[in-house]
Formats: structure tokens, C-alpha cells, sequence
């Protein structure tokens, strides 16, 4: 079974508007409806479990379609980080799926994932531990103490992970277990807590329209490709 947990705890302070990105609303849907609709109509997603505070459970809920709730299992609650909150989701999903099933880690402020990228996500699964999307980096990367360069990094060993984030579930549920209590406030990237335990994860090529929407001038960006 391949398990989708959404991520949708999150605030959304860095856009600035008076509701989370996730629950934005474009041409009459929320940000997360997008997302759920691709994971919902997905033929290798068996399950959706979906990490959101319980103030905007019943607005996902109004809006999921007959896909989504054929697959949707339930809510978890959000972390005091993100890591925290993967948890949390990977937590209730133990509950009901195998060790070797694969969870697919995703955001839901990132609407624009394609069937494609998700197939390839599962696929890498069958041979791997694990699988990141990643984006080569455009541009020179330095490391600096913030006063000055220290050193250069080599831009062709430098990448960008995105989501959508597939892991077998056992064992990543015990890498961030390991984790507990206090570490896995410290994690920034899902893929953190895999690498440091050891499992075998691959790369495999992200997509630019991928985008987390983070800021207005994502929104707007999101917004366009809408219309």
C-alpha cells in the first residue's frame, strides 16, 4: 500500500495574508483541494492521511471529491515543527499500514506535483529505502559566517529537494523515532532523518513547476498557471 501523508499544519506568516496558503482559495478551490485532486485520482495512491489543525478539517472535508474520500483515512495533528508533524501522521498511520508499505511525504502548499513525478516516487521505492526529488543548483553556491565567504562549494554536487518525499514506512518511522524528543525539533528537511539512520535513498530529477507556494509572488505564480 502506498500512503500520502499532506502536510497542511502549517501557518503561512511568510505570505503575509489572513489565512495559511494551503487554505487560499483560486478559481473557487483551496490550495490543498489541488493538491488532494492529484493524489486522489492517482492509481498507485491507496490511502490519504492529512496533517491539519482541527479549525480547518471540516473546510478540507467540504471540498474533497469521491476520489479523495474513497482514499482519505483521517486527520493528524500538526507538530511543533514540521518534522514533528510528520510524525504525528506517521504515528496514525502505523496504525493501519505495514511496515513495508511506502509513505509519500508531500506539502500541500505544492498543488502542482504531476502524476509523473509521483509514479516515479513509488517506482524508486520498490529498489530503494527512499526517494527525493531534486532541482541542480543554477548558481555559484559559497558558504559564508555572514560576514564573509569561507569557502566554495561545488555547484554540480549541490542540489534542491522538493516534495513529494517516498520512504519505505518502517523504517522511517523508526529513523524518526530515533529522533525523539528533542532532535527532531531540529530537522529541517524530511530526508534529514533517513540519511542520518542510514537508509538508501536516491535521487531521481525534480520539476520546476513544482513550486512550494511560500510567498505572494508564488501565489500569484499559481494563480497564473490557473488561469
Amino acid at each position: 500500500m502506498n500512503i500520502a501523508l499532506i502536510l497542511a499544519g502549517g501557518s503561512g506568516v511568510r505570505l503575509g495574508a489572513d489565512v495559511p496558503k494551503q487554505y487560499i482559495e483560486v478559481k473557487g478551490k483551496t490550495v490543498i483541494t489541488y493538491c488532494l485532486e492529484v493524489f486522489g485520482a492517482h492509481p498507485s495512491v491507496d490511502a490519504i492521511q492529512i496533517v491539519a489543525h482541527e479549525e480547518w478539517r471540516e473546510s478540507i472535508s467540504k471540498q474533497m471529491t469521491k476520489t479523495i474520500l474513497d482514499k482519505f483515512m483521517g486527520f493528524s495533528a500538526p507538530g511543533s515543527n514540521r518534522q514533528y508533524s510528520i510524525f504525528h501522521g506517521l504515528r496514525d498511520i502505523v496504525q493501519y499500514a505495514k511496515k513495508t508499505d511506502v509513505v509519500i511525504v508531500h506539502d500541500a502548499a505544492r498543488p502542482l506535483v504531476s502524476a509523473s513525478l509521483l509514479t516515479s516516487c513509488v517506482n524508486m521505492c520498490k529498489e530503494h529505502d527512499g526517494v527525493l526529488p531534486v532541482l541542480p543548483m543554477k548558481d555559484t553556491v559559497y558558504l559564508g559566517d555572514g560576514r564573509q565567504i569561507t569557502s566554495l562549494l561545488e555547484r554540480e554536487k549541490v542540489y534542491a529537494g522538493q516534495a513529494p518525499e517516498a520512504f519505505v514506512l518502517g523504517k522511517y518511522y523508526e529513523a524518526n523515532e530515533r529522533l525523539l524528543p528533542d532532535r527532531i525539533g531540529q530537522i529541517n528537511g524530511s530526508t534529514e532523518p533517513a540519511i542520518m539512520a542510514g537508509m538508501d535513498i536516491a535521487m531521481i530529477p525534480g520539476e520546476e513547476g513544482n513550486f512550494k507556494i511560500t510567498t505572494q509572488a508564488d501565489l500569484e505564480r499559481f494563480k497564473a498557471v490557473m488561469a
